[in-house]
């Protein structure tokens, strides 16, 4: 096994997946301007996502590109975590699912970006730039529809204990974590991650969940029934025009 490939890979995933997932907001945002902001984000997301590939079929060396490893993978074949690829329910859904990972993955970059593999390090250095912002702006919704009206706070406080399950698998390694040489041990950002995702519920009015049901199994290919759709909506331009160049 080629455990460097398959964390980077793993990474990639997260971020295409995210992003899919967010772009499908796309007119459909509760306000022109948030609109505009949920597509940005899911762009950084795509730029993740194709450098994280990129390098990823590099380190397979079996010639696949960002395309390739997108477009012409099954669904068993992806890593992505659970929490990316859930449907994005009401907007305070996909704003819990975005503060519960934007989270994750800034506190992750900051560890990547001072790798020792150049690469990883530069893709890294820029996505922490990107996910910071990611937080601030899915923190401040938190804050706003949690500490709101009666209405906005029951649909907060339903979509962050609905959500919550589904963050265990972050912080979960396994036989890949362990072996590759450049990957960042995801026990190990737990406790940042809990630290900033409080201060954000506090003054959200939100209490934090109790942990008990961790589903898992999007590392290993085990993905939900929605992931279906999500891949075929993803990847149907691709299997229709295979090598169709703009």
């Amino acid at each position: 096994m080629n455990a460097d490939h398959h964390y980077v890979l793993r990474l990639g995933d997260d971020a295409l997946i995210a992003a899919q997932r967010l772009i499908q907001w796309c007119t459909r945002a509760p306000a022109l301007e948030e609109d505009v902001a949920l597509a940005n984000i899911a762009l950084d997301q795509l730029g993740q996502a194709r450098a994280l590939l990129t390098m990823a079929g590099e380190l397979e060396g079996r010639g696949r590109d960002e395309d390739a490893l997108a477009y012409e993978r099954a669904e068993s074949e992806f890593g992505n975590v659970l929490l990316v690829e859930l449907a994005n329910g009401d907007f305070a859904f996909s704003v819990a699912k975005m503060l519960f990972f934007g989270a994750y993955q800034n506190l992750l970059y900051q560890e990547l970006s001072a790798s020792a593999e150049p690469t990883l390090a530069g893709i890294a250095a820029k996505a922490v730039k990107e996910t910071a912002y990611h937080v601030e702006h899915a923190a401040l919704w938190t804050v706003r529809l949690g500490d709101g009206t009666e209405e906005s706070h029951r649909r907060m406080r339903s979509a962050v204990d609905e959500v919550w399950p589904y963050t265990h698998e972050l912080f979960t390694g396994d036989e890949v974590t362990e072996a590759a040489s450049i990957a960042v041990r995801p026990e190990s950002l737990r406790p940042a991650w809990s630290e900033l995702v409080d201060e954000v519920l506090t003054d959200a009015t939100l209490r934090r969940p109790e942990d008990g049901w961790a589903p898992t199994g999007g590392r290993t290919g085990a993905h939900t029934e929605d992931f279906g759709y999500l891949i075929g909506e993803l990847q149907v331009l691709h299997r229709a025009h295979p090598g169709a160049r703009w």
